[in-house]
């Protein structure tokens, strides 16, 4: 008999509870090994172009006074999971956080105290199942937003990604059963902030170039990023994004790439490596004609810069010298700065130039 959608991942949170079980019949002090996460525990894999997680780990015992809250934290959780995926139904973190939260018997002690508590360690057992959280059935606040050359089914409704006016399609967190039914597009164009993924909406960018656009508002929430590994790996499309030119900027795209530190265990589904930076360039300001709107680079932004000269994954050529051009330069420029020339020139010519000639970093 094959196995239904969060059979595998049922069995695989029951075996917590059957382990310490077995262990406590054996009179073991039952215990739980978590890999470590952390910058301790992480290396960048060159070939595959990854951050990827380390064999350090962690033990969470039952008998061990330091570990036993956590201990019971811990199989809570487990237990959660698995009354969600029977049932059949999702929950946010700060859902899951309520659900979890009680008193212990007569006493006035909490199980958890707050949801600071709960979110590391359904991050813990992310890391022990090798499983997405999402999968788990439990999911974050949605953020980010895709329009373009796409139609997807989502709970069995069919969307038409490029016919949803000017706030296009909001990215939920949990994006494992979203099917894509029909993808037209060229390749995805991933964009820092949502002011210019409405601008290239309003000049029709993604139509007149066959584009699906995503708008990560920020950092890229795990839906998105997710998302975008997908497109890329199953709907074969390259991805470009399009940053500001700043240490910022730098990180958000080498996140999308690499994926991050926090998350190396999770790296083959949330990073895209072949993805390619398209702007902005500190090669654009002298070439556009920029010189009168970049901004000063403060001393926040030169520290960022010089820990981001060290990082294994900056250590190309072309990245080194766009990071040491900044600093030398001392000034950062923002995608909006394009509007300096009009309205509709990231559309018309900056975006459209940039893709045709390859314009772009590793």
């Amino acid at each position: 008999m094959s196995e239904t959608m969060g059979d595998s991942e049922i069995k695989q949170l029951e075996k917590i509870g059957k382990t310490a079980v077995a262990d406590l019949k054996k009179e073991e002090n039952p215990k739980i090994t978590i890999p470590l996460r952390g910058l301790s525990n992480v290396y960048f894999e060159k070939k595959e172009k990854v951050i990827r997680l380390g064999d350090k780990t962690s033990q969470r015992t039952l008998l061990n006074v330091a570990h036993t809250k956590k201990f019971m934290q811990t199989t809570m959780i487990a237990a959660l999971c698995k009354r969600l995926l029977k049932a059949q139904k999702h929950a946010s973190l700060r859902e899951a956080y309520y659900q979890l939260k009680h008193s212990v018997g007569d006493g006035h002690e909490n199980t958890f105290e707050g949801q600071e508590e709960s979110d590391p360690l359904i991050e813990d057992m992310e890391t022990l199942l090798h499983v997405l959280r999402e999968k788990l059935h439990l999911s974050a606040d949605r953020r980010g937003y895709l329009y373009g050359n796409i139609q997807l089914e989502d709970r069995g409704d069919i969307i038409d990604c490029s016919k949803l006016g000017s706030g296009g399609f909001g990215i939920p967190s949990t994006i494992e059963e979203i099917k894509f039914k029909k993808v037209t597009a060229n390749y995805v164009l991933v964009i820092e902030t949502a002011a210019m993924f409405e601008r290239l909406i309003e000049e029709k960018f993604a139509q007149k170039n066959k584009a699906i656009l995503v708008a990560t508002q920020g950092q890229a929430a795990r839906g998105c990023r997710r998302l975008i590994n997908r497109l890329a790996n199953e709907a074969k499309l390259p991805i470009y994004v399009f940053t500001d030119g700043d240490p910022y900027g730098y990180y958000i795209y080498s996140v999308i790439k690499q994926g991050s530190i926090n998350l190396a265990y999770l790296s083959d589904q949330f990073g895209t490596p072949a993805c390619r930076f398209l702007g902005m360039q500190m090669s654009d300001i002298k070439k556009y004609k920029l010189e009168k709107v970049t901004e000063k680079l403060k001393d926040l932004d030169r520290k960022r810069l010089e820990e981001e000269l060290k990082y294994q994954w900056f250590q190309t050529p072309e990245w080194q010298k766009e990071l040491n051009m900044m600093l030398t330069m001392g000034v950062r420029i923002e995608q909006q700065a394009l509007a300096h020339k009009s309205l509709e020139f990231v559309a018309e010519e900056y975006l459209p130039e940039k893709i045709e000639k390859e314009d772009v970093l590793p």
